[in-house]
């Protein structure tokens, strides 16, 4: 897969992520930890690789590339 995330959209995902595993860590037990921690480890993977599976299905691409005019 092609990397589709932007240097702005990795960061705040990675922050978010680390946040939202943080508080599912932290809460330790329920359904509410538990989709926490699962959505923030899905945020940060997908901040560390830069690839959201999501967007490749939505055709989405936030790597601000600039097409130059010829």
């Amino acid at each position: 897969m092609n990397a589709n995330i932007g240097t702005l959209d990795r960061a705040l995902r990675l922050v978010a992520g680390l946040l939202l595993a943080g508080t599912g860590a932290a809460l330790a037990s329920g359904g509410w930890a538990v989709a926490a921690l699962a959505i923030g480890a899905v945020m940060g993977l997908t901040a560390v690789v830069g690839v959201c599976p999501a967007y490749t299905l939505l055709g989405i691409d936030t790597r601000g590339r600039r097409v130059r005019a010829s």
